[in-house]
């Protein structure tokens, strides 16, 4: 069963309870502007509050990019205090994304460079084709990464490297990404949705309450002021007041398969 929303720059659709995004700007190589960053959120926002979405994939339409930047346009004659609030904004759509409870995935089928990377990297995983390239370009305008990428690029791939690539603006290419730890796989274009519905339907298969809180987990562990270890046993001790414990334990016991409710 397929169901869709009408949105002016993307494609929302639902398909076997996986809601793909498709970010459908590809005059502009799916730059993103500041409607179409809202529009991202609200979608994700709809998926992570409906009980029939399992699992969301962002990816962008076309051959060649899957957001291959911010749409320069609107950096135009922007005020202090109006970039600030531009970058705010995205920040915010991008960090639900973050914490979406349900995985969301990056199908990365092209460009990702600039706004288009922080997008990939805001989501929980990253699945590359093998043309995809990847890069923080914003030192040639003179500016900066403004929607999270200094930061969450330093935590995937590592301090020396983040500060190379933001500082020099180089892209690399799908092969290199893997290496460093920016994306978990690549695959085929051809492939690639296939393989991040193959891990969206793993994941399925098992606590969606557990899922919800393994995100919040491991976010805890780049948030300042938080004691990563005792949030990680606070939750893990919620669990036990949840039904999922009780199935999941009875099925390992009874030797059967689990049989969560959404």
């Amino acid at each position: 069963m397929t169901t869709e929303t009408t949105y002016k720059n993307i494609l929302s659709e639902i398909e076997n309870g996986i809601l793909k995004i498709t970010v459908n700007r590809p005059d502009k190589l799916n730059a993103l502007n500041y409607d179409t960053i809202q529009e991202i959120g609200m979608a994700v926002d709809a998926g992570a509050k409906d009980a029939a979405v399992v699992g969301i994939i962002i990816t962008g339409s076309g051959e060649k990019a899957f957001v291959a930047g911010a749409d320069i346009v609107e950096f135009t004659q922007l005020k202090p205090e109006e970039g600030r609030k531009l970058s705010a904004d995205g920040q915010k759509v991008f960090r639900s994304i973050e914490l979406c409870p349900k995985p969301v995935i990056a199908a990365v089928n092209g460009f990702a460079l600039g706004g288009g990377c922080e997008l990939a990297m805001s989501c929980h995983m990253r699945i590359a084709s093998d043309n995809a390239k990847f890069g923080q370009p914003e030192v040639k305008l003179g500016l900066i990464p403004g929607y999270g990428g200094t930061q969450r690029m330093v935590q995937l791939i590592g301090k020396g490297k983040a500060m190379e690539l933001m500082m020099t603006s180089d892209m690399i290419d799908a092969a290199t990404a893997l290496r460093l730890g920016l994306v978990n796989d690549v695959t085929t274009r051809e492939m690639l949705i296939e393989k991040c519905k193959e891990i969206i339907n793993k994941i399925a298969a098992v606590s969606p309450l557990a899922v919800a809180s393994i995100v919040k987990c491991v976010d805890a562990y780049y948030t300042r002021g938080i004691d990563g270890f005792g949030f990680e046993a606070d939750e893990f001790g919620r669990c036990f007041a949840k039904d999922d414990v009780k199935e999941g334990v009875s099925a390992f016991l009874e030797k059967r398969k689990a049989n969560f409710k959404r």
